[in-house]
């Protein structure tokens, strides 16, 4: 789960996936509200969820979004 999500943030944002762990927030990844939006958009298309804008607005870490998905998907 943790490499998907890796993997489409990095996409989106620019950046080797090295950069990104559980630990980091958003807005040391250096992401806007924008990305956030698009974030979101390709995290629904990508595992066929919908995530709760209050929910997107809370997660401030790659970890919060990874255990959030994976509540709503079952997956591990």
């Amino acid at each position: 789960m943790f490499e998907k999500v890796r993997a489409i943030i990095a996409d989106k944002l620019s950046l080797n996936e090295d950069e990104i762990t559980m630990d980091s927030t958003f807005e040391d990844l250096g992401a806007d509200s924008l990305d956030i939006v698009e974030l979101v958009m390709a995290l629904e298309e990508e595992f066929d969820v919908e995530i709760a804008d209050e929910q997107a607005e809370n997660a401030k870490k790659v970890g919060d979004v990874v255990n959030y998905l994976k509540t709503l998907t079952g997956e591990d």
